[in-house]
């Protein structure tokens, strides 16, 4: 951390609090600053073990920079960001990678290794830190591509080989490779028609259940938003302007909620979230 760059944590315990009681992100007082422009002042967000967390917001309001600062990418000017209980801008570097084998991230555009196989994409987070043996290898990532529907016929399949749909599923199966707490997800349905993105938000929330995962999303995409958020945080103004449950945002009265949430776009995927709930029901 740089002389500019001030962290108002405290001492952290030394050892990662993964059992819920504290949490699984905090986020206290963070500024941060590109030469004079302020994007976040004093900006305070939780986020509780379980939940699936949306971070929304205005273009210019640093959604993805937050998302990066919580992956310990960027620092904020000022501030503090605790992940499972321990400031990522203070500890060593050996304490964050052991931070980092507890959650996982999905790249917007999969990020997948262009030149490695869907085997050894998915199998590079385990041979790099040498978890399992080597024999073991091969039946964790078959069962990492079946727990996000793909069958071992894909197996040796290139990237470029790959539908956009199929490359969000890899991406996926590498970020759960380490069997994570906490999921990021950026723009997860980004470039998938409606139906490939509703079957991927199918496929997320059946892991959020099946897993225990607690999930961090950013997304622009209200259907997706609708569908999957515990708890929505509004950026604008440089701070979260409001949190909470979409049924709660729709109360407040603010320009951005009222042309975000309440817009023609927000109208439609509103409606479509209560025509699939009345028809689940």
């Amino acid at each position: 951390m740089s002389e500019d760059q001030v962290s108002t944590c405290g001492p952290g315990t030394g050892e990662l609090t993964l059992d819920g009681s504290v949490p699984v992100v905090e986020i206290t007082g963070l500024w941060t600053k590109y030469g004079r422009t302020v994007v976040h002042q004093d900006l305070n967000l939780e986020i509780e073990q379980g939940e699936i967390m949306s971070i929304v917001g205005g273009s210019g309001t640093g959604k993805t920079t937050l998302l990066r600062q919580m992956l310990g990418l960027e620092h904020p000017a000022r501030g503090c960001v605790r992940v499972f209980g321990e400031d990522i801008s203070e500890i060593a570097s050996d304490q964050l990678q052991q931070l980092r084998n507890h959650w996982g991230m999905l790249f917007q555009q999969g990020a997948l290794y262009s030149a490695l196989t869907v085997f050894e994409n998915i199998a590079q987070p385990m041979r790099e830190l040498h978890v399992l043996p080597e024999d073991l290898v091969h039946d964790a990532v078959l069962l990492k591509m079946n727990m996000v529907g793909l069958g071992p016929e894909h197996a040796n399949k290139m990237p470029s080989d790959l539908s956009g749909g199929m490359v969000k599923r890899v991406a996926l199966a590498r970020a759960l490779a380490l069997e994570p707490k906490l999921l990021f997800l950026d723009e997860p349905t980004a470039g998938l028609d409606p139906d490939l993105s509703e079957a991927f938000v199918a496929l997320i929330k059946s892991l959020h259940r099946e897993l225990g995962l607690t999930v961090v999303m950013v997304t622009h995409d209200l259907d997706t938003l609708f569908a999957l958020s515990t708890r929505i945080a509004v950026l604008a103004e440089k701070h979260v302007i409001a949190l909470g449950p979409l049924a709660d945002l729709l109360k407040v009265d603010h320009p951005f909620i009222k042309e975000f949430f309440l817009g023609d776009r927000g109208r439609r995927a509103l409606e479509a979230l209560e025509e699939k709930t009345s028809t689940e029901k």
